[in-house]
């Protein structure tokens, strides 16, 4: 499935269509550079699951823990920038949080990617023209 965001002004309605598209899965796993929009539109997807808390890029804590307010569901939402070894992500459990079947929203999945459960969806964000962004979402290979 392919999502196009035209302008910033459309994330929540491109939100709103991630959010439909993301059935039963719970494990998504977002590609992109550096800068291509994750965190933001990681942000505008917990606002659509009613998350009320303030949603920032989780680069120094690692994970951060969000709840819907609408379903009471955790939300985490992981960034694996500046991890260094493995050893790392052993330390901080990722296995409660992959395996909880709460969501989980991962930024730089390719540090951690052996460890991704079999039925994570892969998020591809790429800007294209004008700053226009694609979303794309496939299974994890």
């Amino acid at each position: 499935m392919e999502i196009k965001i035209q302008s910033l002004d459309q994330i929540h309605e491109a939100a709103r269509r991630f959010v439909e598209a993301m059935g039963d899965n719970t494990v998504f796993a977002f590609y992109g550079k550096m800068g291509a929009g994750k965190t933001t539109f990681i942000k505008a997807v917990c606002e659509e699951l009613g998350v009320s808390d303030v949603i920032t890029s989780p680069t120094f804590a690692i994970v951060n823990e969000y709840r819907s307010e609408i379903a009471g569901e955790l939300i985490y939402h992981f960034d694996f920038y500046r991890i260094k070894k493995l050893e790392e992500v052993y330390d901080m459990g990722y296995e409660d949080y992959l395996y909880s079947g709460a969501l989980c929203f991962i930024e730089w999945p390719e540090l951690i990617e052996e460890l991704l459960p079999g039925n994570t969806v892969k998020v591809t964000i790429e800007e294209i023209e004008n700053g226009e962004r694609e979303v794309t979402l496939q299974p994890l290979d």
